[in-house]
């Protein structure tokens, strides 16, 4: 009945309570583990030959039956015998014919993204850089130099005021660059005589920024100085830094003229780089972009001149009879110099390339985070599917392929390394550091870089429309995008933290070295999937309220 109370205890009979004692097992009852005779062994082992799930690169990529265009996203590796660790990966890869880098990665030749500072650090960190042409020619042969000039510790382009200088142009160099020893100089320019130095400490208490600074710099006379003459090795001007505890010092000639700076700061960042990429006279190597037209050869001989190590032709469709030729002109006048050609999606431009002379095929079109090439010209193809069909093609003739575009994680290079790329060259992955033109500002509370794709307005207005064949039309019609990206520090600790992800994604795949990737590629043992958009949404991070994603530390 309802009125009836419900009962506050639980009577439970005793002998429920009480567990039966647990008799020992009896020797004669106990069974031996089950395990695989030599029959089954011997079954597994014949099986093991053909057992492999998913498909190879070439029933993937180049079955025309059941080809499709796929992106990086669109793929996913299947994982293979780890035998060896990760500090074992053996990441040495070809750049073009006759370059051998020790690190696979390539920065982008972007007005945002790569002038002498990144070109000087991907350099150190075993990669290159690839100066873009969006300026002079003087412009761009002396970023060249400024990299082949670079000593580790050493300041070779140092901001330097003149005497008629002021504090407030001091706190502008410092909230631009982050640095405030500053060179005073007779001329406001390097080589030219060195009156004194100004730093943090002679300014920081100076209520009126209009001061002067030769009212305020350490004088000349009182600075430690070394000579160029003099002291030529770094274990020299190191003991001069360390007996003198400053935090600068000034590299003069013997006329008194600036040639350099030296910072302890930087000394101590660029003091172990075994992996630095390096020519035969121990310069870091440099690449350079030029176009096609007839101007272009002067650009050439300036940057050969500056001493670029190779050449690459920027066009956003490189199978065209303007590059065919600049190709030929450059394997004549220049047999020595490497020349990569590009950019192209399919094995017949490369094939056209090829035979013009190319030492290297840089692969993608209308596929950058910045570039609308796709969407506007409805000409291109997906990443993914471009640089496998023109990898697999200009293997056969020695020629490595860049995969150029559509990179945003370590997982795209480890992919585009997969798919038979020998470089993954970067552009937004980089634009964001430290190293990148440009500076800094806050968007929305966050930290970030200017970004343009090279046919975007912005940039074409300033030169590159070269590179879409615009020309001097009236009307231009924009390939690309402007924006920004998030902070993501020095290079110095970003692209450590990408190499060591796509060993990590080596390791995984049970492939040591580059080469092995490429004849477990050739042989079909390396193995594909596609994805589908569940797939790829349970591959990402999901489920989630909120979390923070920090990419090293």
């Amino acid at each position: 009945p309802p009125h009836r109370r419900m009962p506050t205890e639980l009577k439970v009979p005793a002998a429920a309570t009480t567990a039966p004692p647990l008799s020992p097992l009896k020797a004669k009852s106990q069974k031996a583990c089950l395990t695989l005779s030599a029959e089954q062994h011997k079954e597994i082992e014949v099986t093991l030959e053909n057992l492999r799930d998913g498909l190879s690169g070439e029933e993937m990529f180049l079955n025309k039956e059941k080809a499709a265009g796929h992106t990086y996203d669109d793929v996913i590796l299947l994982p293979g015998q780890i035998d060896f660790g990760v500090d074992d990966v053996d990441l040495s890869t070809n750049l073009t014919r006759n370059i051998r880098l020790k690190v696979p990665l390539v920065s982008s030749p972007m007005d945002t993204v790569t002038e002498h500072r990144m070109a000087i650090a991907m350099a150190l960190q075993g990669g290159i850089g690839i100066i873009h042409y969006n300026n002079s020619i003087e412009e761009q042969a002396a970023e060249v130099e400024k990299v082949k000039r670079f000593k580790n510790g050493f300041i070779t382009d140092p901001q330097v005021l003149p005497p008629t200088a002021t504090i407030e142009d001091v706190d502008m160099i410092k909230a631009q660059f982050g640095f405030s020893g500053v060179p005073i100089c007779e001329k406001g320019t390097l080589y030219s005589k060195l009156l004194g130095v100004v730093t943090n400490r002679d300014i920081d208490f100076i209520e009126d920024r209009k001061t002067p600074v030769t009212e305020v710099m350490t004088p000349v006379d009182k600075l430690t100085v070394a000579f160029e003459e003099e002291h030529k090795t770094l274990e020299d001007l190191n003991k001069i830094m360390i007996s003198s505890k400053r935090a600068k010092l000034p590299i003069v000639n013997k006329q008194g003229d600036l040639v350099a700076l030296m910072s302890r700061k930087d000394l101590l960042k660029h003091r172990d780089f075994p992996n630095a990429s390096k020519d035969a006279n121990k310069q870091l190597l440099v690449g350079a972009t030029i176009g096609t037209r007839p101007n272009d050869k002067k650009r050439v001989t300036a940057l050969v001149k500056a001493g670029v190590d190779l050449v690459v032709i920027d066009s956003s469709q490189g199978d065209s009879m303007f590059q065919i030729d600049m190709i030929k002109w450059l394997k004549a006048n220049y047999p020595n110099l490497d020349v990569v050609g590009g950019n192209i999606v399919t094995r017949r431009q490369a094939a056209h390339l090829i035979q013009a002379g190319v030492d290297g095929l840089r692969v993608g079109m209308g596929i950058g985070s910045i570039c609308t090439t796709q969407e506007v010209c409805a000409v291109g193809r997906p990443q993914a599917t471009a640089v496998y069909n023109v990898s697999s093609f200009a293997s056969k003739y020695g020629v490595p392929v860049w995969a150029d575009g559509g990179i945003a994680n370590t997982g795209h290079i480890t992919k585009a390394l997969a798919l038979g790329a020998s470089m993954a060259m970067m552009g937004s992955m980089l634009a964001g550091t430290e190293e990148a033109p440009g500076t800094y500002e806050f968007v929305d509370g966050v930290r970030v870089k200017k970004y343009r794709g090279m046919g975007s307005i912005e940039a074409m207005t300033k030169g590159s429309s070269i590179r879409y064949f615009a020309g001097k039309k009236k009307i231009r019609v924009a390939q690309g995008v402007a924006g920004t990206v998030m902070d993501k520090g020095p290079v110095q600790q970003y692209v450590p933290y990408l190499i060591l992800g796509v060993r990590h994604g080596l390791q995984d795949l049970g492939q040591k070295s580059l080469e092995a990737l490429a004849v477990a590629r050739k042989k079909g043992h390396l193995r594909f999937e596609k994805r589908s958009h569940a797939a790829q949404r349970e591959g990402g991070v999901h489920d989630l309220h909120s979390y923070k994603k920090q990419l090293f530390g």
